[in-house]
């Protein structure tokens, strides 16, 4: 595609664009090539605009980057914020893209949902896939492992391709840090939704409020005008957690968007009841005036709550409701969200879960504990290089519910994995235990573990590696809880056979 055609359709000035051919974008000079279009931007600690003229000796045919940066050679693409602009452009070269799209945002649950609405569109008939912490996740049910939001090149191709292939429906995850730097522009949603709003990366936002205007992003500017809005509303009436589910609602009206509310508090699709079973939940949930009885064969509060908000993304893009009753009673468990990872050699049940902030942990024993018949043992940690405030609150919400807690290493990255665990320790008490290695820490929890007990591993759920180091110095060591877990078992179960 012509430079000049490319910059005409996004609403930018094409005089000076010549008959340069674009043959791709980049954001890292090393991928530059000839024809490229080069995004230079200011980031934490590299400042793309440093590698200007490296991007053009190797073939970039136009910058993106602040009207003062200095661009010699090549049409400079001057924007007081180049990343929304380098999106805008980028977005009319990836195309196409497939024709019903979702996000989801929150601090927890976006995951789960995005995962639970492609499967429902697929039981559905659709050809559907999802973007996030995951990866993607195509038809086929194949994966490759991402970042929760890939940058802005990566996503948008990704969706371009998934189009190419013949996906129509297509649900993501759109996380702070996505939003704030525009790593999900250029494509406009039909519908979002808002799972809940609890602490997490006050590392890279000033406050709580500062946190939720970044997810709002996505209701007052991404998504497309007469849009849909699915948000999660329980039956908190005061100042508690669904204030933000109100202030989300509010800033959808603002928009003109078609709001969608889920939950025990919700209008349209309304929780009525939920009893706990052996292998899953009962749902109760009235929808347009019918109550529909739902056997969800997942466990947990915050499950039900992912699942009919995916069910709401479904309704809201068109998805029959006999078909989205009939697919939650079908779900499959999401990897590494309270995924069942092996038995005790005593018969006690090991799962795993990604929850590494206090309300997750919270969620994720919640959900556990009508399952108990005796003990709770949690194994947890904390990641370094991030939010320091929420690690002894960590440790107390796994206190709080837990019989015994197990503190040991999660990817402490840069920082002393020690001091670490000892915030983490100072809200667990005195009776947790350290265990710093996280393979020793899992397996002493299994052997631990006894008849009626259930041993929980948060904090990592899906992740292959652990980060130890920061910089050139960076390591990512190879280690997944739920395969750690079944070696533990499958080794404590050989020891007893043998003695």
């Amino acid at each position: 595609m012509r430079l000049a055609r490319l910059l005409a359709a996004a609403g930018f000035d094409d005089r000076d664009a010549g008959e340069a051919e674009v043959t791709g974008f980049a954001i890292d000079h090393r991928k530059v090539a000839p024809g490229t279009v080069f995004g230079a931007f200011q980031g934490a600690s590299v400042n793309g605009e440093d590698f200007i003229a490296d991007a053009v000796q190797a073939g970039a045919v136009a910058v993106v980057a602040r009207p003062e940066a200095r661009v010699d050679g090549v049409l400079h693409v001057a924007d007081a914020n180049p990343r929304r602009a380098f999106a805008q452009l980028a977005a009319r070269f990836f195309t196409p893209v497939p024709p019903t799209i979702v996000a989801v945002t929150g601090t927890n649950g976006k995951t789960s949902t995005v995962e639970m609405t492609r499967q429902i569109w697929r039981m559905a008939g659709e050809r559907a896939a999802s973007i996030g912490t995951l990866g993607v996740t195509t038809p086929d049910e194949s994966v490759s492992t991402g970042l929760t939001t890939p940058d802005i090149v990566t996503f948008l191709a990704n969706l371009s391709g998934l189009a190419r292939e013949g996906v129509t429906h297509v649900a993501f995850e759109a996380s702070s840090h996505g939003l704030t730097q525009f790593r999900n522009e250029g494509v406009r949603p039909q519908a979002v939704a808002f799972t809940n709003l609890s602490r997490d990366h006050l590392d890279y936002h000033a406050d709580m409020d500062d946190y939720f205007r970044a997810k709002m992003r996505l209701f007052d500017e991404v998504v497309a005008d007469g849009g849909a809005a699915v948000v999660w509303m329980g039956p908190d009436g005061g100042d508690g957690p669904d204030a933000w589910a109100r202030r989300a609602v509010e800033h959808a009206e603002r928009r003109g968007l078609a709001v969608m509310t889920v939950g025990e508090g919700g209008k349209d699709i309304r929780l009525a009841a939920r009893e706990p079973t052996q292998l899953g939940q009962t749902l109760m949930i009235e929808h347009a005036g019918e109550t529909h009885k739902i056997a969800l064969p997942l466990i947990g509060a915050y499950q039900a709550a992912n699942a009919l908000v995916a069910a709401g993304l479904a309704l809201a893009t068109g998805t029959a409701p006999a078909l989205v009753w009939d697919a939650l009673g079908r779900l499959q468990p999401v990897r590494g969200r309270l995924e069942r990872a092996a038995i005790t050699p005593a018969g006690a049940p090991v799962y795993v879960d990604y929850a590494h902030t206090p309300d997750a942990i919270e969620a994720a024993i919640a959900a556990l504990r009508p399952h108990v018949r005796v003990r709770l043992i949690t194994v947890l940690g904390a990641g370094g290089d991030r939010d320091h405030g929420k690690r002894a609150p960590m440790g107390r919400a796994a206190a709080a519910g837990s019989s015994l807690v197990i503190v040991t290493d999660d990817n402490p990255r840069g920082e002393d994995p020690a001091s670490i665990r000892a915030q983490v320790l100072e809200g667990a008490g005195e009776d947790a235990r350290e265990i710093g290695d996280r393979r020793e820490a899992i397996r002493a929890a299994i052997a631990e573990a006894g008849d009626g007990d259930i041993v929980l591993i948060a904090g990592k759920g899906h992740e292959q590696g652990q980060i130890v180091g920061s910089g050139t110095e960076m390591r990512i060591l190879p280690f997944d809880d739920v395969t750690v877990a079944r070696e533990c078992a499958g080794g404590l179960g050989s020891e007893r056979g043998a003695a």
